[in-house]
């Protein structure tokens, strides 16, 4: 059974170094031709590396090499993943696994942080969404694939690892080493508390627990508080997203009607994709909602705040999302283990695509935090088209790297002094302006 992620095979025997393949039929014409052409290009590539490469390699580690080049140049997202990591994969979204509690893809051939998860060592370390990892215990992670780094990353409970971490700008990048100790990592996705005439819901990923943890937390608060409460925040800020089936049910679990978010193959043979409609009922009884984002929010958490956005049920609170649009789907290669490809883009109800562009609070507020998280996905966006390499500049353009905080010293919202964001969030409840239309 597939898994869809805010997250037919073909299979051949290397039998010899040239014709490999048998010949195409005449269906596909000259296409097939030349597809079957580079696959028996690849057999003999295979053949030479295995024969004549100064050290000795094993077959199925080229191979699984081979696989993740591919896919891994088809986008960030897409990996192969062996048994093993197919299966703690699968195990993550039941809601406990092993490891940092991070959640990261891969860019520029480094590990970039897409969002730490709550209470756990990476959180807790100061790692931040928009880090970019360069080493892992001093061994770079430029030329392995994701699974390679992600598999470094993971060990037994109480070791520790050493991250190597860039953050900043280009041009005025700090570098530093994090220290963290690997832990059992036990989601708790939902958090709640009374803020003032306010129920508070802080929601830290998609698994598939986290709409029924959500409505009984609520249930539990409008018990406690009773015709004291006035509406609802929800926190989705540093949620890297998870199950796509969870963020329509909470998406739903506040609308009465209307779309809640469609998803597209973006290819011309695909079907027209999916649309997701709400149905009647809603847990938060009309009352108005705020919600939190930041730039830790991806994927998942978009849809949710995406959905409420457009159908002008919440006003969110915060700055701009990672803006990561696109839908994996976990498919099991039996004992081969499994990947996870990018099948679908999706889409708001106004048939916005928020990938790399993320979804734009109503209401701009900020915490130190935000500020560095928004500066390092504005300059990962803008990396690619804007870089400029130091051998072309002029000592005069060259920047002296502006000082970055540590990450020991950059405070989870709300640990260390006050949450600017909760508190406009509270104001706008109070006195709600007017949402900004969507068309």
């Amino acid at each position: 059974m597939r898994n869809f992620l805010l997250g037919g095979v073909c299979a051949f025997a290397l039998m010899g170094s040239v014709a490999l393949f048998a010949a195409p039929s005449k269906v596909g014409g000259l296409q097939a031709n030349e597809t079957y052409r580079q696959l028996n290009l690849f057999g003999e590539i295979f053949e030479r590396v295995r024969n004549d490469y100064y050290k000795e390699t094993k077959d199925d580690e080229l191979m699984e090499h081979a696989i993740n080049g591919m896919l891994s140049s088809l986008d960030p997202y897409s990996i192969y993943m062996p048994p093993r990591s197919f299966q703690e994969a699968r195990v993550q979204t039941r809601g406990e696994f092993g490891g940092l509690g991070i959640e990261v893809t891969q860019e520029n051939g480094l590990i970039k942080v897409v969002s730490p998860i709550d209470d756990t060592p990476a959180q807790k370390a100061g790692i931040l969404p928009g880090d970019l990892v360069t080493h892992l215990d001093g061994d770079p992670v430029m030329g392995k694939s994701l699974n390679e780094s992600i598999e470094k990353m993971r060990g037994a409970p109480n070791t520790n690892i050493v991250l190597t971490v860039r953050r900043g700008a280009a041009d005025a990048a700090k570098t530093f080493d994090v220290k963290i100790t690997r832990a059992v990592i036990k989601t708790r996705v939902v958090r709640s508390r009374r803020e003032g005439e306010f129920a508070y819901l802080r929601i830290s990923s998609f698994n598939e627990h986290t709409t029924q943890d959500m409505v009984a937390a609520m249930d539990k608060l409008k018990a406690e508080m009773g015709p004291q409460l006035k509406g609802y925040i929800i926190d989705l800020r540093d949620n890297p997203g998870g199950l796509l089936d969870q963020a329509i049910s909470v998406s739903d679990s506040f609308l009465n009607q209307g779309e809640i978010v469609s998803t597209r193959a973006l290819r011309s043979t695909a079907d027209e994709g999916q649309r997701y409609n709400a149905k009647r009922g809603d847990v938060a009884d009309g009352k108005p909602i705020a919600v939190l984002i930041n730039g830790g929010s991806a994927s998942a958490s978009e849809i949710v705040a995406g959905a409420l956005q457009d159908h002008h049920r919440a006003v969110m609170v915060g700055s701009t999302t990672f803006g990561k649009g696109l839908v994996q789907t976990m498919i099991p290669l039996g004992e081969f283990g499994g990947m996870k490809l990018t099948t679908a883009g999706y889409f708001t109800p106004s048939g916005r695509s928020i990938d790399k562009v993320g979804i734009t609070a109503d209401v701009e507020a900020w915490n130190e935090r935000d500020r560095q998280i928004a500066a390092a996905l504005k300059e990962r966006r803008q990396m690619t088209d804007q870089r400029q390499t130091e051998e072309n500049k002029s000592d005069k353009d060259k920047q002296e790297p502006a000082e970055v905080t540590p990450p020991h010293q950059v405070s989870t919202p709300g640990q260390d002094g006050p949450d600017l964001v909760l508190q406009a969030a509270i104001e706008v409840l109070r006195a709600p302006p007017k949402p900004t239309a969507r068309k």
